[in-house]
């Protein structure tokens, strides 16, 4: 376990100014855990950056290594908040896990960071079988290892082990909507584990997985070390995908609303910061450090800015919205993709559906704590429902439009899936 400093000092020693308002009453101490991601930036600079401070706030910063510790750190509260995979509120209303203590988000981190990565091995065959040159789009790559998979079943071979980073996570819906776009089954055609994000470029190194999907820096460190190649990025499955939140037992929301509308306020700031690219570099060196992420500051600053190299050879890509931290509504808990979380447990079987246990997913995600703490303000929607994945710069690899008030119309058009989705609720449609 590391121990973080908290924002009252900031990462080059000069003390933080604080209002004579919130001096007066002290500092509340409010401990968060996080695992060392780049979308942890955020909470990371709320509390470097003196954002929490001047909101009364003293915000420590406990590193953690899997999201299950998160989980259940936050349950047995050692934690007030955490970083969390935001499927895991949804999860824990649905009563799924095997600690299903109640969650809930009144905050996204943003968007964007994840990405999936091959054995170098791997895509070679890959290449060879379907004629890659190395600059194909993630759909095209996906179809590519259908066709290896095909030949490695026809041959006797172990099909592939590719890792996630927990069974209730983005990176575990958008790998298996990345295999089914292009044909492959998740279930049936490869091996689905879990590795702990910090380890995945270990485990691949080590020929323990495939591949895997995970977020920033660990794709990156995997092609740094030569032994991983990116073939699709988060905003290729789908730009607007819920990633990390940040989650807090009700009861904590409920008995401290004014600590909590404090550190809304102080989190919305920080992303505001994040997102200015000048703000980087500085935010990159924070990042890097070995209490944080560990990881060297050249990668960590290039993926900040949506520059990175996709394979040994030197293959450079650029996302310029790789990770958005607060601009066009990053921040706010739309309970329309708590609803798409939910329809891709119920297409890969983690849950069944109906209207009922539908309901119970719109507890988890909550609009109103954030309206409460931040606004009346112009960018932030009135709506807490809207159709997903319809925009032009805003679908979904399979050009799937999700409705949150017909998901089972929206289920019945998957012919890959882990259950007969066409017989989901047919009076719904």
């Amino acid at each position: 376990m590391s121990f973080i400093r908290t924002g009252i000092e900031r990462s080059d020693g000069a003390r933080l100014a604080m209002p004579a308002a919130i001096r007066s009453e002290g500092t509340r101490l409010v401990r968060a855990g996080f695992i060392p991601l780049v979308d942890a930036s955020v909470l990371i600079a709320a509390a470097e950056f003196g954002f929490a401070a001047r909101e009364g706030i003293q915000l420590d910063l406990v590193k953690d290594v899997s999201w299950a510790n998160i989980r259940d750190r936050l349950a047995f509260r050692q934690f007030d908040i955490a970083h969390m995979l935001a499927p895991m509120p949804v999860a824990s209303a649905l009563g799924l896990g095997s600690n299903p203590s109640p969650v809930i988000t009144p905050f996204s981190l943003g968007r964007g960071g994840n990405a999936i990565t091959l054995s170098v091995q791997l895509y070679r065959r890959m290449q060879a079988k379907a004629g890659l040159t190395g600059h194909e789009d993630a759909l095209a790559n996906a179809k590519a290892l259908k066709l290896v998979i095909e030949e490695m079943r026809e041959k006797g071979e172990a099909l592939p082990v590719l890792g996630m980073t927990y069974p209730f996570s983005s990176h575990n819906y958008e790998l298996r909507y990345w295999l089914a776009a292009g044909g492959i089954h998740p279930d049936h055609d490869v091996k689905l584990v879990v590795v702990p994000p910090p380890m995945t470029s270990d485990a691949l190194s080590a020929g323990a997985i495939d591949g895997f999907c995970v977020g920033a820096p660990w794709n990156m460190v995997a092609v740094a070390r030569d032994v991983g190649r990116i073939v699709a990025v988060k905003e290729d499955i789908w730009p607007s995908s819920p990633e990390k939140v940040i989650g807090m037992r009700p009861e904590w929301a409920a008995q401290n609303p004014e600590i909590l509308s404090r550190l809304l306020v102080a989190l919305d700031r920080a992303a505001a910061w994040c997102d200015v690219s000048d703000n980087r570099s500085e935010l990159g060196h924070v990042l890097a450090e070995p209490r944080y992420l560990d990881a060297p500051f050249d990668i960590v600053h290039r993926v900040l800015l949506g520059r990175f190299t996709t394979d040994p050879d030197g293959t450079d890509r650029t996302v310029p919205e790789y990770f958005s931290f607060h601009r066009e509504g990053a921040n706010f808990p739309w309970i329309s993709q708590a609803q798409w979380i939910f329809s891709q447990m119920v297409r890969w079987g983690q849950v069944a559906y109906s209207p009922e246990t539908s309901q119970q997913v719109s507890s988890a995600f909550r609009p109103d704590l954030y309206r409460h703490a931040l606004g009346p303000r112009s960018d932030i929607p009135s709506d807490d429902l809207r159709i997903e994945g319809n925009a032009t710069d805003d679908g979904f690899i399979d050009g799937a439009v999700f409705d949150p008030q017909r998901i089972a119309g929206y289920l019945q058009g998957f012919d890959i899936a882990s259950l007969d989705t066409r017989s989901v609720a047919p009076n719904e449609i």
